[in-house]
């Protein structure tokens, strides 16, 4: 975790724009803009204001080192930020400053020079309200600006700033002898080739209290300004502190952007030539990228949706992971965590290649060993895992005649809980193909890697290494990308490749003719490292006859289709807008190649085909996908299937006898999918309650009541005894535990 923290703390977020790194003000150009693409101009002019100090001369003089690194300006043209400063001194209703009621401090400051850098240390040292005296040994104030710009700009600008502030000015009067000065601090600004009282150079330090800057130093007139904008500040903090320290400006960032994909946007020429009119100015404020890294924001759907960057979710997990709050309570991101679907896009466009899937994941281990994560996020898929690993539904076997197999095909637990067709096509395509084809049905563990169960995740994967051992190491065939992912991760070992790929390769006579039929393909999330396999799919969609239509992510860029990480129970409003973005992406039917992107596409009405539809005919674009309930009965339905095809054995599951039929009507069983509730533990309720006699009669309606805690879930059913059984009226479940006592008798 402390590998994965220190690179999180490398992330790029917080650092400048190209701009503002440029500009001697570190003018926050970022925050500046977003207020006149609004056309928040009184707020964009205020901005500007505090961080230049005088407005007018700034918008007049600066020379723009924005434009030079303006990366706008390798593409079509770099913003005219100073035109757009003006413009907010142009459209401002107010451009006079504030006026702050600041007790007086006890504290002189002196300022040699009434240049421009001079008085901008003044003007920031009397809103402070320190007593301050500007010696300028000539007869006006504004040193160099007379011979630069007109003067009633300047004179006009210095005039409205120091409005409300109070300050001694002595003109006529050059200070010889610093000594013969009485103050808490001095600013030197007697401009260029001035009087330096012999401190220039490393002598500065050695006498407390005394700052050199402006154009005294080299600087241009603009970064005269600046420094003594700066000096101000280390001349406050060494009457506070007694510290000399002047931080020096950092025109450096560490900011990466990729202009490759970025829009043509054709620069605003001023109509009038010289400035904005009030549109110009929205308009070209909307060239503006304000140039953030904030990849993971726009590609990862979890932290845009949380509007959270990488650091902040360090600090929000670790406050979690290590609670140090006064009542200990480290829940802050519980859910946070268990709402990352592991898809990987993150790190894919992370220019610092953060993790945060990994992170995440990592974090969710410690919680769950700690007892800290809510069982009930995972619950049902570990219990549905479960169930898939064990006798009723898992198999697995060498082809007949065959002592070990060559190549071993592991479907994945979802391809036959969604139709057995699926897999029994396919591993009979197998069997013609590569003869000692052995077979595994079961779960890759998924499941418990995504719940954070180390100990049962490990047991998972090393059942399939002895299986893949038993059979003599064969070749891993796979129909899903998850399941060889999790191999690739896990067991290495095992080479593998995919169904696909051997379809494409034995020229295998396609089922389904497109006939020209747009479509997208949508990679699953899963895929992202598996090129190959990309390209086969899109090989095999036009071999078929359809025609491609890209979408705008897929290939590196492929999206989660909110099944990653298994995240519908401990979020589900999230999950509903995932699905709902990923089937908005374009009209076009989808084809896909993972069988959960099939069935949530499905569900949510969107026509979409499995490969494996078209290549074998099994179904068209719009089969509605299976409930849970139907989710488990067809994997009991695949394994008597494969055993009766393959390996000539009856298998009959060992099933608990019905005393009763149980009606649902549609809309119901809608809502016990929507909410995992299998049919069968709703059956499960009413025989307890039946046998029991723990029910309530409700005498209004004739329905009774009854609840039965399962593993660690509570479910509760409202049903009705009629002639040929029950019908069920409503059922939900929780995870609260009710404690019965021992009343009558401990029933």
């Amino acid at each position: 975790m402390e590998e994965a923290r220190k690179k999180i703390r490398t992330c790029l977020e917080d650092q400048e724009a190209f701009c503002t790194a440029a500009c001697p003000f570190d003018f926050d150009v970022r925050n500046f803009i977003d207020k006149i693409q609004r056309g928040r101009f009184n707020a964009g002019f205020r901005a500007y204001q505090n961080s230049v100090a005088f407005p007018g001369i700034v918008s007049y003089l600066c020379h723009e080192p924005c434009k030079d690194v303006c990366i706008r300006g390798k593409k079509d043209g770099a913003i005219s930020i100073r035109l757009l400063e003006k413009a907010s001194i142009d459209y401002a209703a107010r451009i006079s400053p504030n006026n702050y009621n600041l007790p007086l401090k006890n504290k002189k400051i002196a300022v040699i020079g009434g240049g421009i850098s001079g008085l901008a240390c003044a003007l920031r040292l009397c809103a402070k309200k320190y007593e301050v005296t500007i010696y300028e040994k000539s007869h006006r104030i504004g040193g160099s600006l007379w011979d630069i710009m007109p003067s009633d700009i300047f004179l006009n600008d210095i005039k409205q700033q120091f409005m409300y502030e109070e300050y001694k000015l002595c003109l006529n009067t050059e200070i010889i002898n610093l000594g013969e000065l009485e103050f808490d601090a001095i600013y030197v600004a007697t401009g260029t080739n001035g009087r330096d009282f012999g401190l220039k150079g490393n002598k500065a330090g050695k006498s407390p209290g005394v700052f050199l800057g402006g154009s005294l130093m080299g600087k241009n007139i603009i970064e005269a300004i600046a420094d003594g904008l700066n000096i101000s500040k280390s001349i406050e903090g060494y009457i506070k502190t007694g510290s000399m320290n002047t931080p020096k400006k950092n025109n450096e960032t560490r900011l990466q952007l990729d202009i490759k994909e970025l829009p043509y946007a054709k620069p605003v020429i001023p109509s009038n030539g010289s400035a904005f009119t009030r549109d110009e100015a929205l308009q070209e404020a909307k060239r503006c990228l304000k140039c953030k890294c904030d990849n993971c924001i726009q590609y990862c759907d979890l932290m845009r949706s949380f509007n959270k960057y990488p650091k902040i979710i360090e600090n929000e997990v670790e406050a979690t992971i290590n609670p140090g709050t006064l009542d200990g309570n480290g829940t802050i991101a519980t859910r946070f965590i268990s709402t990352c679907n592991q898809c990987g896009l993150c790190k894919e466009v992370c220019p610092q290649d953060i993790d945060m899937g990994d992170f995440l994941l990592k974090s969710h281990r410690i919680m769950q060993q700690k007892g800290g994560m809510p069982w009930v996020f995972h619950d049902f898929w570990l219990r549905d895992m479960e169930f898939t690993n064990s006798k009723y539904a898992q198999v697995s076997r060498l082809p007949m005649g065959y002592e070990k197999s060559s190549y071993m095909f592991f479907p994945g637990c979802q391809l036959g809980a969604s139709d057995s067709k699926y897999v029994i096509e396919s591993y009979n395509f197998l069997l013609k193909e590569k003869p000692d084809t052995s077979l595994i049905l079961g779960c890759c563990g998924a499941p418990a890697e995504w719940a954070g169960d180390k100990d049962l995740h490990n047991k998972v994967i090393e059942k399939l290494r002895n299986y893949w051992t038993s059979f003599g190491k064969p070749k891993a065939i796979f129909a899903c990308p998850t399941c060889k992912q999790m191999f690739n991760r896990y067991l290495p070992e095992i080479e593998g490749v995919f169904l696909y790929d051997l379809m494409l390769k034995s020229k295998v006579p396609i089922s389904v003719d497109g006939s020209g039929e747009i479509v997208s393909v949508f990679d699953p999330c899963s895929s992202r490292e598996e090129p190959h396999l990309q390209k086969v799919i899109r090989q095999l969609t036009q071999k078929s006859g359809f025609s491609l239509n890209p979408l705008p992510m897929e290939g590196k860029l492929a999206n989660c289709c909110s099944w990653g990480g298994q995240v519908s129970i401990a979020n589900p409003y999230y999950t509903r807008q995932v699905v709902k973005k990923r089937i908005r992406q374009n009209d076009n039917p989808y084809i896909t190649y993972c069988i959960n992107c099939r069935d949530i596409f499905a569900a949510a009405k969107k026509p979409v085909y499995h490969i494996l539809d078209i290549l074998f005919g099994l179904h068209d674009s719009g089969r509605i996908p299976p409930t849970v309930t139907k989710r488990r009965n067809n994997r009991v339905i695949l394994k008597q299937q494969v055993l009766s095809r393959f390996w000539k054995e009856d298998f009959k599951m060992e099933e608990r006898e019905m005393k009763f039929n149980l009606n649902i009507i549609p809309q119901l069983g809608e809502k016990l999918d929507s909410e995992l509730i299998l049919e069968t533990d709703i059956e499960a309720v009413i025989e307890h309650c039946e046998s029991s006699g723990k029910k309530v009669l409700n005498p209004n309606t004739g329905n009774f009541f009854g609840h039965l805690q399962i593993g660690n879930m509570t479910y509760w059913v409202e049903y009705k005894s009629v002639d040929n059984g029950f019908n069920l009226v409503n059922a939900y479940s929780h995870r609260m535990s009710i404690d019965e006592g021992e009343r009558d008798g401990g029933r």
